[in-house]
């Protein structure tokens, strides 16, 4: 499963720089597929392709968050998810709304590679 960022997040920034998929944005700001991937155009689910250093809306405004499309959970990188390691108030937890097997996490992190 992916990673979210509770709304117990301090803002502090400790986990954007440890993230190796640059999946973790600050509250407010846009982020892209592109962006720290080899993403150069993605297909959505509905069979449309944007360009993949189109800006997308954050998904919160108010805290750190992670795209949960673009977390592997540190599968292929680290032995555990690099944000969760480092925040000081423990507030990167295992997301319920997104579960995937290792082997999935593993296939994500080649697509967003392109290895």
């Amino acid at each position: 499963m992916a990673i979210i960022i509770t709304d117990e997040c301090i803002n502090c920034g400790a986990c954007e720089p440890e993230c190796p998929n640059t999946a973790i944005y600050e509250g407010g700001v846009n982020w892209s597929w592109g962006e720290g991937t080899a993403l150069t155009s993605v297909e959505l689910e509905d069979g449309s392709a944007i360009d993949g250093e189109e800006e997308q809306e954050p998904v919160s405004d108010e805290f750190y968050y992670i795209v949960p499309d673009k977390c592997t959970e540190c599968i292929g990188f680290h032995e555990e998810p690099q944000c969760a390691a480092v925040c000081p108030v423990d507030c990167c937890v295992d997301d319920p709304d997104y579960r995937e097997t290792e082997d999935e996490l593993l296939a994500k992190k080649e697509w967003l590679h392109d290895e």
